[in-house]
């Protein structure tokens, strides 16, 4: 889905709970995820009018914020005619994910939900399946395999959970393998990096590393 940014007003976003202010402290802070909202009326009038809502909300409260929105249309209150369309121009908290114009706002909310639950991960996960939509998004959780320093840590990791203990297997050979023994190691790179190659698995940055996920 292509994503269309256009340039989102601040000084036309009402003062209201459902409108975000764009600065302040928790600028400093990972932003909530929010969108913006605008009126195409106006916009196809020459107008910049919309509202930043805060997207983690119940999708009746987007909707509110919208309608709300529109009502408050200058074209509405000039001419007459009610200010019906709207899209979404712009977006932020959101991580990695992309929004279009025209998401559904309960994709967007759940979308928001998840991220408020799992983090960054989950933004991470719809940007890799290039969906938000609820029912690809509820795979998360059983394909996602944790935040890792690298490919080799998660492989590290992925052996102990396997039980696979490398010195241990080795500690019954001394009488067959003799001095060779020592130079006798797990390529866990190597069979990581193949894993990633083959599509059994797939990686996305992290503020610490990198985020796995299962694709099988």
């Amino acid at each position: 889905m292509n994503e269309q940014h256009h340039a989102a007003p601040i000084e036309d976003t009402p003062a209201t709970s459902e409108a975000v202010p764009r600065d302040g402290p928790e600028r400093i802070r990972e932003p909530e995820p929010r969108i913006y909202v605008a009126s195409l009326s106006d916009y196809n009038a020459g107008i910049l009018h919309g509202r930043w809502i805060a997207a983690g909300q119940p999708a009746d409260e987007v909707w509110a914020g919208v309608n709300q929105m529109l009502t408050d249309s200058p074209t509405t209150k000039r001419w007459g005619e009610p200010a019906e369309e709207w899209a979404i121009h712009d977006f932020e908290g959101f991580g990695p994910a992309r929004l279009g114009e025209n998401e559904r706002l309960e994709h967007v909310v759940a979308l928001a939900e998840g991220i408020a639950l799992h983090g960054e991960a989950f933004a991470s996960f719809a940007a890799m399946v290039g969906s938000i939509d609820p029912e690809q998004l509820g795979e998360f959780e059983e394909r996602y395999l944790g935040d890792h320093q690298s490919l080799e840590d998660y492989g590290e990791n992925l052996l102990e959970d396997m039980g696979i203990d490398l010195d241990r297997i080795l500690a019954g050979t001394d009488g067959l393998l003799g001095p060779i023994r020592n130079y006798i190691h797990l390529d866990v790179p190597g069979w990581v990096r193949d894993m990633e190659l083959s599509g059994e698995i797939s990686t996305a940055p992290s503020p610490t590393g990198l985020y796995v996920f299962w694709n099988c």
